[in-house]
């Protein structure tokens, strides 16, 4: 638990907001690549997936490695913190799913295809309540920008990604 804590606190700083994403998206994506889906460097701390979708403006197939919160069994729904690392701006992949909620992610070494869906309003209020619970540190993100912060829940889609 104490390990939990100080990664918690770490990741609350500016600092790691500054080097994170240039770091951590890089070598999830090198490690998920290596070792075909399976793993998923930054799910050792927190569940993640690797979410494919299709770019807003090129509309090329664009991978994005993010932490998740898994909803209810963890196998059909999940809410994605379009947190940026608390940085000002919305990241690229929530304007992608904005554009084209049709995607798919690679959970635990599966491909599933997904529909996303942008929260709001009570709804949005209940996701934010419990995506705090589950990684602290949103706040803090939260805190160092005027934007709100997007959440996407993403569920199980019958039809398959074909994107990109």
């Amino acid at each position: 638990m104490k390990g939990v804590r100080f990664v918690q606190k770490v990741s609350s700083t500016p600092g790691f907001a500054r080097v994170a994403p240039h770091v951590f998206p890089a070598l999830d994506r090198a490690v998920h690549r290596l070792t075909r889906g399976k793993v998923l460097l930054s799910a050792q701390l927190l569940p993640g997936v690797v979410l494919t979708s299709t770019g807003a403006r090129s509309g090329l197939a664009r991978r994005t490695p993010l932490a998740c919160m898994p909803e209810g069994d963890g196998e059909s729904g999940w809410v994605l913190v379009g947190s940026n690392f608390g940085r000002e701006g919305h990241p690229a992949w929530s304007h992608n799913l904005l554009a084209h909620p049709r995607a798919e992610i690679s959970w635990k070494g599966q491909d599933i295809p997904v529909t996303a869906r942008l929260l709001e309003g009570e709804e949005r209020a209940a996701a934010w309540k419990a995506v705090l619970e589950f990684w602290p540190p949103y706040a803090a993100y939260q805190a160092r920008v005027e934007r709100e912060i997007r959440l996407f829940r993403i569920v199980r889609s019958q039809k398959s990604y074909e994107g990109g």
